[in-house]
């Protein structure tokens, strides 16, 4: 372990635990993080931050000219926003607003980018380049990133390069995932609604039963990852909702149905798309029925390019040993920092955070998630590590 951050980040534990603790009490939505933004627009002008506010409606942008030549600016992502779920866990820093909660880590990564704020400051005369520091509202489906890049977040000056971190409840404490390529899938949402002709529950002749045809379209959508994706690439096709009908003896009318499309490249994704369409139309057709198909685009896989995806790994190094590094894992889950990476070189990286001897083992989005907070001071170590050596341009080697 010779990360030349680790020391210092390490020494700001407390501090870390203690901003994580407050934000967790006080949970914001998704364009909401009024208070979240506050708290992050003081630290960072108190550490010499040129901030700009209200970026992406509550996100916050903090800017440090480091003092030595260069030309490169390095973005360093933190994401803000809670879930609506009501907290379970027994602890101190429990939630204090009614059925909103931080069941994604989003407190830790916000107390992870005012650690880097903080040791990048007090190396601002051995910095070369420029650090901008993003503080993202609205993660959790809403389009937060998106809506920093259309309010100018990648200009003015223009990055060359982005990195994120997210924290794990798969992994445990100690170790990171560091992969170039696709971390995270592409998500979206699909929504299909069948029309039939309702009718007497006792006379189905007469009828065209959307129930029945829903049925028999969700079955039919299992056969378009087994028979039309190649084996080799991962990818889901999930009906979590069905609504239709309202009483036992009539045959209902109409039927809705809603879903979730995962993958993780843009020709499978095309696939996914197509057949979907296809299948539910030609069942439909089959069956007598009409049907209206939606997908409504979410966000794309998360892919970390290989240049910086080196450099990350390098940093990690510095703080785990190589068998505590994994390079292989992805996940079918989404994460908006896509739209950063679709548009900038950089990585994205995950954190161990599960601590099975402490009962920390929950996943993310369950009302009794919560972290082993003595991953922060790592994130902290990597991210400045990292940011850092792509300033000095060791991705050009990399």
């Amino acid at each position: 372990m010779t990360s030349p951050f680790l020391n210092e980040a390490e020494s700001m534990y407390d501090e870390l635990v203690a901003i994580r603790r407050d934000l967790h009490m006080h949970p914001e939505l998704g364009f909401q993080e009024v208070r979240t933004a506050k708290i992050v627009a003081e630290k960072l002008g108190g550490l010499g931050y040129e901030v700009q506010t209200g970026v992406g409606k509550t996100g916050v942008v903090g800017l440090l000219q480091g003092g030595q030549p260069g030309d490169k600016v390095v973005l360093l992502r933190f994401d803000m926003d809670a879930l609506p779920i009501e907290e379970a866990n027994d602890v101190p820093y429990r939630s204090q607003t009614p059925g909103v909660m931080h069941a994604c880590g989003h407190d830790a990564h916000v107390a992870v980018g005012i650690g880097v704020a903080t040791v990048l400051a007090k190396h601002r005369d051995q910095i070369p380049g420029t650090i901008k520091l993003m503080f993202q509202p609205a993660e959790e489906g809403l389009g937060g990133a998106m809506a920093m890049i259309n309010d100018g977040l990648l200009n003015g000056p223009d990055v060359d390069y982005a990195l994120g971190l997210h924290v794990s409840s798969w992994h445990p404490l100690g170790t990171a995932v560091v992969r170039s390529g696709a971390l995270l899938a592409a998500s979206d949402k699909l929504e299909i609604t069948v029309h039939g002709h309702g009718g007497h529950g006792a006379q189905p002749q007469q009828t065209v039963d959307a129930v029945l045809v829903a049925a028999q379209i969700i079955v039919a959508l299992q056969t378009v990852v087994s028979r039309n994706i190649n084996p080799d690439e991962p990818a889901v096709v999930t009906i979590g909702a069905i609504h239709a009908g309202q009483a036992g003896n009539v045959i209902a009318e109409t039927a809705e149905l809603k879903g979730t499309i995962r993958c993780f490249s843009q020709e499978v994704r095309q696939v996914l798309h197509r057949r979907i369409r296809e299948v539910a139309e030609g069942v439909a057709a089959g069956l007598g029925a009409k049907v209206d198909v939606t997908i409504i685009i979410g966000v794309d896989p998360t892919i970390s390019a290989p240049a910086p995806t080196a450099v990350v790994y390098k940093a990690a190094l510095e703080v785990f040993s190589e068998e505590k590094i994994n390079t292989t894992f992805r996940t079918t889950g989404g994460e908006d920092f896509s739209a950063v990476l679709e548009r900038v070189p950089g990585n994205f990286f995950m954190l161990g955070a599960r601590n099975e001897e402490r009962g920390l083992t929950y996943p993310h989005h369950n009302p009794r998630f919560d972290i082993d907070e003595s991953c922060l001071p790592k994130g902290v170590a990597i991210l400045c590590d990292a940011a850092v050596r792509c300033l000095a341009g060791e991705t050009d080697s990399a």
